[in-house]
């Protein structure tokens, strides 16, 4: 698998893809860095990778994702999550790395897909 980096969100209230979330792209290390902010497509997902084999380096990640507004944007009620931030090491810059949220307006899941 070419390195890159990844995610897609799955909303879990309706069992679909969560179209329309906004989310960031951070990079940490002596400072924080913003380095991309997209929304999500209809299939859950963005319409490119987040880092390309370029672009993908050793480091601290962040990706932080916009539930609240998502949710209320479709009328429902989440008066408990609001950004959702994940962080996360890449160790090998040669890998893909796939991180996907799982959201419902109280609880989220994550894993390292592939």
């Amino acid at each position: 698998m070419p390195a890159k980096l990844s995610t897609h969100v799955l909303d879990l209230t309706t069992g679909r893809p969560a179209a329309g979330m906004k989310l960031e792209l951070w990079r940490h290390g002596t400072t924080r860095e913003l380095l991309k902010q997209v929304t999500t497509n209809l299939d859950g997902r963005t319409d490119a990778v987040l880092l390309d084999a370029a672009a993908v380096t050793v480091g601290e990640y962040e990706l932080v994702f916009a539930v609240r507004d998502y949710f209320v944007g479709r009328g429902v009620a989440c008066d408990f999550l609001d950004r959702v931030p994940i962080r996360f090491s890449i160790s090998d810059a040669t890998a893909g790395y796939h991180v996907p949220l799982l959201v419902t307006p109280w609880a989220y899941s994550t894993y390292r897909g592939s």
